[in-house]
């Protein structure tokens, strides 16, 4: 509890402990990334694309937590600058499928290892047993809050 009684105990809290962690890490990333001219929102659509090649923007913009206008400006800035192609046409209704293109990888490639330091950084005092179950746990958090489940 805080102080008055009321509320709750923010050092106790597992919300707040989360969205700390969550503002520490998306700290690092940036701190990470900026050297290489991105921003986490930036690398997190790169590394979307190359995990699930032809997202398009609404998929790409719920994978990343950002709205559909953030992700188009996001894209559009990708496309000016060679790491993304999309169709001038969409091939099937109004979606344009988004791909990485070979600069667009190398780039990713650089940041994606900037980013490995900070999650290993972050790990550093956890054993694997706490990790898989730091894993596991967070997924089950999701999961309840979503209503899907554990």
């Amino acid at each position: 509890m805080s102080q008055d009684g009321a509320g709750i105990d923010l050092g106790t809290s597992l919300g707040y402990l989360l969205k700390e962690t969550s503002s520490a890490l998306r700290t690092a990333m940036e701190e990470v990334l900026r050297p290489l001219e991105m921003s986490v929102t930036h690398y997190s659509c790169l590394e979307l694309l190359a995990q699930r090649p032809g997202l398009s923007n609404s998929e790409l913009a719920r994978g990343a937590f950002v709205t559909r206008q953030t992700m188009n400006v996001l894209l559009q800035a990708l496309e000016r600058d060679g790491d993304v192609t999309r169709p001038a046409r969409a091939p099937v209704g109004k979606v344009l499928p988004t791909r990485l293109t070979p600069r667009g990888r190398r780039r990713l490639e650089r940041a994606s290892a900037a980013v490995r330091s900070v999650e290993v950084r972050m790990l550093a005092g956890l054993t694997g047993a706490e990790r898989s179950d730091a894993t596991r746990i967070l997924r089950n958090m999701i999961h309840s809050l979503r209503g899907d489940g554990a």
